[in-house]
């Protein structure tokens, strides 16, 4: 049995040792990693079937030296992972992280606060604070916001639209839907490219998703006076719009609502008016980006995930609400055990009661170092960067014969589709299929990784600029390597 003690129950001094060597060696070897990331294939040509089969093995009983665990982590794990520092990495929304970003998430781990109760938290709460309110002064929120961070924009949009549905129908909370006649007639209002989230917390809530009314859109957007008719409509059937979503940055498109004319409308209508600002809400940073989020500041809530275009690690999310008294009663649960007021407070500080989970790590620590280090204007001419680029792929698509763009982008995400002469005159299902076997070989090529979706019923390549170390050749590379393995696939 590998052990250093006798009882396998490590001193403190023998822990920090350990920590010191281990953690000395493994710095070096992330940072080669990181020194090195374009000489690395970008993804795995390996089946799931074949990556589990590297992992088949019984628990284990007794320990290895460290050494061997960690060579094991770089041989198979670390070798097949999607690297998403790498430059030719343009898929999902998953940032590579700040190096400092990094280093706070090791101190997080290390102190291992729970942030459910101060007593446990007690600077760790007080950081989170000011980091939620540096992001609501951002987005132009008042003194009454609040906010807590959250695991993602799932949990964020969660929270929010709970927030929405008992400041509509007090007692909600209390009561349930089927004892609150009111709330059984609830709806949401949404567009077509809402996050899947937002419908998934409609079914949480037990509203189903039938309560969930679609909003006619614009160019990709939400369009604020179909908004306003179907706000009337729906009231004339006798059901109560409880709240809108509106999107800052689409997951397809990076498209963003009108969002201080679809204010407008909510505020007239007296409904409250919900930001999914998850991918977009960072853009309020920068002074040349800004106005995508013009308006943002008239919403009730906002969720925003700084594990995006902030560049930190996940998870990092973060739920805003304007008014902090229906974020304070989104969740009204008993916990005398947890929660408390302490002398001389008005409010209890402990941060669990405003959101869905208890055991909740530190992570505003990244955010609050990284703000603190970088400074938010760095963190604006990172997003500028990745516009930018994002901007010169879609010249580089226009100008070409044999890609489609299918849109202007706004920001770092941008669809297109690979139209080479031979497939002219092919049936639409042909160009589809091309398009998804495209991307499905490009991937497992190592070269580089995207995405794909479907916009007005097409199969459609897409790609999210992540990394503002993307460059023009990178662009020009992956262009390329798609024409090439575009060739095979027709020549087959």
């Amino acid at each position: 049995m590998y052990s250093t003690l006798p009882d396998a129950v490590a001193t403190a001094a023998a822990d920090a040792e350990s920590l010191r060597s281990a953690g000395h060696a493994l710095i070096d070897r992330m940072a080669d990693y990181l020194a090195g990331i374009e000489s690395r294939p970008v993804s795995t040509p390996l089946s799931p079937a074949a990556i589990q089969a590297r992992f088949d093995q019984p628990l284990p009983r007794e320990g290895r030296p460290a050494d061997e665990v960690w060579n094991e982590v770089w041989r198979d794990v670390v070798s097949d992972a999607i690297h998403v520092n790498h430059p030719m990495y343009m898929g999902h929304q998953v940032a590579p992280p700040l190096p400092h970003a990094v280093l706070a998430d090791t101190m997080v781990s290390l102190l291992n606060q729970s942030l459910a109760v101060w007593e446990m938290s007690p600077t760790a709460t007080m950081v989170e604070a000011r980091v939620v309110r540096w992001l609501a002064d951002a987005i132009g929120f008042p003194e009454s916001a609040d906010g807590t961070l959250v695991s993602g924009g799932s949990v964020a949009n969660l929270t929010g639209l709970l927030a929405a549905r008992e400041a509509r129908f007090p007692g909600c909370w209390r009561d349930g839907i089927a004892r609150t006649a009111e709330a059984e007639r609830a709806c949401l209002l949404v567009s077509g490219h809402s996050h899947y989230s937002v419908e998934r917390t409609a079914g949480l809530m037990g509203l189903g998703s039938d309560a969930v009314i679609g909003v006619g859109e614009r160019d990709g957007r939400m369009c604020p006076e179909s908004l306003a008719e179907t706000i009337e409509r729906v009231r004339g059937e006798g059901r109560i719009p409880f709240a809108v979503s509106a999107t800052a940055g689409s997951t397809a498109m990076g498209l963003f609502d009108p969002l201080d004319r679809i204010a407008d409308v909510c505020e007239a209508a007296g409904v409250w008016l919900h930001v999914d600002g998850a991918h977009g809400a960072s853009y309020a940073l920068s002074e040349s980006m800004r106005g995508l989020v013009h308006g943002i500041g008239r919403a009730d809530s906002v969720a925003w995930d700084p594990h995006k275009m902030l560049f930190m690690p996940m998870s990092t999310g973060a739920v805003l609400v304007r008014d902090r008294r229906h974020l304070d009663a989104a969740f009204q649960q008993k916990a005398p055990y947890l929660f408390h007021a302490r002398p001389g407070e008005d409010r209890c500080r402990d941060a669990g009661r405003m959101t869905l989970q208890c055991s909740r790590r530190f992570d505003a620590l990244k955010l609050w170092v990284c703000l603190q280090h970088y400074g938010a204007d760095h963190f604006a001419a990172l997003l500028e960067r990745t516009a930018e680029t994002t901007a010169s792929l879609h010249a580089k698509l226009a100008d070409a014969d044999d890609y489609e763009p299918s849109h202007a982008p706004e920001s770092n995400i941008l669809c297109f589709r690979h139209l080479p002469a031979a497939l002219e005159g092919r049936p639409d299902e042909e160009v589809d299929a091309f398009q998804a076997e495209l991307r499905s070989r490009y991937n497992a090529s190592g070269i580089g990784w995207i995405t794909l979706t479907v916009l007005n019923g097409r199969r459609t390549l897409r790609v999210t600029l992540m990394n503002p170390r993307t460059a023009d050749e990178h662009l020009d590379r992956m262009l390329d390597s798609l024409r090439m393995i575009g060739r095979e696939i027709l020549a087959g």
